[in-house]
């Protein structure tokens, strides 16, 4: 498909502060992909509006349009498609034991901890709730992971390579910070964050440094 479009990028339509989008950025970034990020906004739901859509009917990011115009979504489809149409740089060993054991560390982070703690869920807990619940329901999460990585990881999720685990923990990670988990309790955890950070193609794909992020507000120092 990349070939009979040659010479056009990948469109990703992203958000900055997006989960699922952030993983398949440090994806991309990681392969060497040259791709056109395409803003949209969740917090003023232009994820709803009629133009995206059009694009993803479930109205969730990310989403990926091929060069042949076919769009792609749900951001465990797309990292697999990804590490089948790129194979240099691989994301994924080629001992079918150790794919199932990485594709479990997705899995877990991406199906049990990210969604119930996703901005559609967090809107619906309420101003006065969502912080609680996103910080207990990643806590739960986050004991899970931290024992599985334990049976599995090196310098990274598993072994000392970068895998497709790695581009799923490292946003996940972030939001642990921002909602204020404790992550003295999950030390293996924040080490193989903190390796990754170091990470250029990781760097490159945090939320702080797309187009579309959102500046902090000025120190009232």
């Amino acid at each position: 498909m990349a070939d009979a479009a040659a010479g056009q990028k990948l469109k990703l339509y992203s958000y900055w502060r997006s989960s699922a989008s952030w993983r398949i950025r440090i994806i991309l970034n990681h392969k060497g992909i040259d791709y056109e990020t395409l803003s949209v906004n969740l917090l003023k739901s232009e994820q709803r509006g009629e133009a995206f859509l059009a694009v993803n009917p479930a109205g969730l990011l990310p989403a990926l349009q091929l060069p042949s115009g076919e769009i792609i979504v749900e951001s465990p489809a797309i990292a697999e498609l990804l590490e089948e149409m790129h194979p240099e740089h691989p994301l994924l060993p080629t001992d079918l034991v150790a794919r199932a054991k990485i594709r479990a560390i997705m899995s877990l982070i991406a199906c049990d901890i990210h969604p119930v703690q996703n901005l559609r869920v967090l809107q619906y807990a309420g101003e006065d709730r969502k912080a609680d619940w996103a910080k207990h329901f990643m806590t739960l999460g986050f004991e899970g992971l931290e024992a599985l990585l334990k049976q599995t990881a090196g310098k990274y999720c598993f072994g000392d390579e970068l895998t497709l685990a790695d581009a799923f923990l490292v946003p996940q990670v972030f939001n642990a910070y921002r909602w204020g988990v404790d992550m003295t309790k999950f030390p293996l955890i924040a080490a193989i964050d903190a390796r990754l950070a170091e990470v250029d193609a990781i760097k490159k794909a945090h939320a702080s440094n797309q187009p579309d992020a959102v500046p902090p507000p000025p120190s009232s120092a």
